[in-house]
């Protein structure tokens, strides 16, 4: 279960964050006044920062394990590649978002060092190194990212 657990995650997760980025985001702004799309995506990338939270520590949990088993067995370390991508998605979302966010309201108001504009650019490039980690989780997963004569699973 663990193992299915740790293979279909990532790659239900950057389904999720490729639909709000690529669908449900234009779409906000296509139809809506730019205030109300505004708070609409803000509410989606709300949900979609502590989805990733939950996610990342779930997954850190199965992937901890697996790698304490691997690193016991003298095959490879406790501290895995998929333990280094989880923990950068988790910095992405902390700095991209919880870190951001607050600051994002005050250049609204007129406040802060940085423009709106470049903290949306700088959340934005924190969004993406997160997606392209997840999408690298989902590859790996699946066999794609084993080294060669290494087992794809259990």
């Amino acid at each position: 279960m663990l193992e299915r657990m740790r293979r279909l995650l990532p790659g239900v997760w950057s389904g999720v964050l490729l639909c709000i980025a690529g669908i449900a985001a234009p779409a906000a702004f296509a139809v809506l006044e730019r205030p109300v799309a505004g708070q609409l995506v803000g509410w989606f990338f709300q949900r979609e920062a502590w989805l990733s939270v939950v996610v990342a520590v779930l997954l850190l949990f199965a992937e901890r394990s697996r790698a304490r088993s691997a690193a016991m067995a003298g095959k490879g370390s406790a501290l895995s590649t998929e333990i280094l991508l989880l923990l950068g998605t988790v910095f992405c979302t902390v700095a991209g978002y919880f870190g951001l966010q607050p600051m994002m309201v005050a250049a609204r108001a007129g406040q802060g060092a940085l423009s709106f504009g470049q903290l949306h650019g700088i959340s934005l490039a924190f969004f993406l190194a997160k997606l392209l980690m997840i999408v690298a989780l989902a590859w790996r997963g699946v066999g794609f990212g084993a080294r060669p004569g290494a087992a794809s699973g259990q």
